[in-house]
């Protein structure tokens, strides 16, 4: 149906899905650290315009057109200080969010992840594309769903979206309170009390979580999660690509902050196109 495929640029690898290959995009590894989105922009499409924001885990979407382009961030944010200062307060001078939108071509949108999950999302039609970070905060407050409808605000049409979940934490290893389970569950399931979410979660096909033998802990799989809001949406899973790669797993391509406790992350960023129908 699909495939996820590893490119080199620069002697280092980055992942790419077949339901995508329409759009210049990656998922970059912990080999690009700490190249940030106007370099990696490179081994997409140097020419593109580079959009990015200060995540903050929750469920804003904003649209390029709402923020500044990063070549500009970083020309104000120079201002008055030395590179060196302005590298480090840098991410201050973005708006917070933890996706964005765009339905200009040629302009590249990203986010960074470190255990939660990037998706890339883009329009067949279109040509629009949105870039989001989904941890479990951003999951419970339905970030995803949220993308979609400011893409259909730009006249997305549910049937032209593809869908890409790039490497995060598993559920087999993402251990979590039963509280947070519910709270990201009750999003897929109706909620009526911590024990009855996670019965009526446990008997889904393909369940989002597992048993944990500690007690009061599960494990959750976000990106499952993820897949059914998008379900009940009405995107078929023809539609949707989940990478199979797990960063807490897979140490020698991925940082994970549950696993090395380490604020480092890798980038994940896709192009937009010009509409189908020009």
């Amino acid at each position: 149906m699909y495939s996820w495929n590893w490119r080199t640029w620069n002697g280092r690898s980055y992942l790419t899905c077949s339901l995508l290959e329409q759009w210049p995009h990656g998922f970059f590894t912990h080999q690009f650290w700490p190249q940030s989105p106007e370099e990696l922009v490179a081994a997409l499409r140097p020419s593109a315009e580079v959009y990015r924001v200060k995540q903050v885990h929750g469920n804003t979407i904003l649209k390029t057109g709402e923020v500044m382009p990063v070549s500009v961030v970083r020309v104000e944010s120079l201002e008055g200080e030395s590179a060196a200062t302005q590298a480090e307060t840098e991410p201050q001078n973005f708006f917070e969010a933890d996706g964005l939108a765009t339905q200009n071509s040629q302009q590249a949108v990203w986010v960074c992840s470190a255990d939660c999950t990037p998706l890339l999302i883009a329009d067949s039609q279109t040509g629009q594309v949105a870039a989001v970070h989904a941890g479990w905060r951003g999951t419970a407050a339905k970030i995803v769903p949220q993308a979609i409808a400011r893409l259909q605000e730009e006249g997305s049409q549910l049937h032209q979206l593809r869908v890409a979940m790039g490497p995060a934490i598993a559920g087999e290893v993402y251990q979590v309170s039963e509280e947070v389970a519910t709270e990201v569950g009750a999003t897929v399931v109706p909620s009526e009390g911590v024990s009855s979410v996670l019965s009526t979660l446990h008997r889904l096909p393909n369940p989002p979580i597992l048993e944990d033998p500690e007690p009061g802990r599960v494990r959750l799989d976000v990106r499952r999660t993820i897949s059914l809001q998008l379900e009940q949406l009405g995107i078929t899973a023809e539609q949707v690509a989940i990478a199979p790669y797990c960063t807490y797993q897979f140490p020698e391509y991925f940082f994970s902050y549950r696993r090395d406790n380490l604020k480092k992350v890798q980038w994940s960023g896709i192009v937009s196109i010009e509409p189908t129908n020009k």
